[in-house]
């Protein structure tokens, strides 16, 4: 499995932003700004729903990608960069196994 390949299409769509290609739907996307590539990510976010709850594999990994991608402009767009990412799920991964103790309550008093 190679996970480089989320890595490479960051860099790409970076790229894009940067070094503007005519024809390109990532630039088309920066140049229509926060507010289009906001709603793409939320139709997509949509269609990965309606993927899931359709039971289609082949459908849902496809959508999957769509919003992965649309997400992966999102954060270009706002300057959040893969190691961020990565930093904060490596963050969240400390926490499992450390399950916050149940508040034991006296019902009583």
């Amino acid at each position: 499995m190679n996970l480089n390949v989320i890595e490479d299409l960051y860099n790409v769509v970076a790229n894009r932003k940067i070094n503007p290609e005519e024809g390109s739907y990532t630039c088309y996307l920066f140049d229509k700004g926060l507010d289009k590539i906001l709603k793409k990510v939320g139709e997509e976010c949509s269609e990965t729903i309606i993927a899931a709850k359709n039971d289609d594999k082949g459908e849902l990994t496809y959508e999957i990608c769509d919003l992965l991608y649309h997400l992966i402009v999102l954060m270009n767009q706002q300057n959040v960069s893969l190691e961020d990412v990565v930093a904060e799920l490596e963050k969240r991964a400390e926490k499992i196994g450390n399950l916050k103790q149940m508040k034991v309550v006296d019902k009583n008093t």
